[in-house]
């Protein structure tokens, strides 16, 4: 008793009774929460050197106590710099995303030119990465997280755009393409 049997509708489940139970107690949550998840992205767009219509995008995202622009800000500066090389730079520039207050796009100095201006990050030195902010206090509510004691911050970035500047490849097309050629140099 107590208990809610919640079906979504396009989950795929191990066995043809699979669901998921959301019970009474879990409406209120009093703990952090962090999560890292990964999934295609399938969107309309015209694909060209840098975008694609599909790619494989990685989400993160934390709750806690007292998390503040500045938790957001550094953990993406050691995330990139993990990711692409220590001296990597990043710039954040005021951005909207519907769940998450103040909202910024992060770009990645270009490492395909150096900072000089290329084709790739558009003759501007920096190629946008990603998406970030502090996620709104009634997204925290929605998920039954008391917004006056918890904060969160979220994240995401398509992983062939990191890979792009990471291995100085110049199109993302390639990855889709299936040229052994390309593929070979990964071995």
């Amino acid at each position: 008793m107590g208990q809610k049997q919640s079906v979504v509708e396009d989950h795929k489940p191990k066995n043809k009774h699979g669901y998921f139970r959301i019970s009474d107690n879990m409406k209120k949550i009093n703990a952090e929460l962090k999560i890292v998840s990964i999934g295609k992205v399938y969107r309309r767009d015209e694909d060209d050197a840098t975008h694609t219509h599909q790619f494989t995008q990685v989400d993160c995202f934390t709750v806690g106590k007292n998390f503040s622009f500045s938790h957001l800000k550094r953990t993406l500066e050691l995330v990139v710099q993990e990711l692409l090389g220590r001296e990597q730079a990043i710039r954040l520039r005021p951005s909207y995303f519907p769940f998450t207050e103040p909202s910024v796009e992060i770009d990645a100095c270009c490492l395909l030119c150096q900072g000089q201006g290329c084709e790739i990050c558009k003759k501007t030195g920096w190629v946008e990465i990603a998406g970030a902010g502090l996620i709104h206090p009634q997204v925290l509510k929605n998920c039954g997280f008391d917004p006056q004691k918890f904060t969160g911050f979220a994240f995401a970035f398509g992983l062939e755009r990191l890979l792009m500047l990471k291995y100085g490849i110049e199109d993302i097309r390639h990855f889709y393409l299936n040229d052994i050629r390309f593929l070979r140099q990964f071995r």
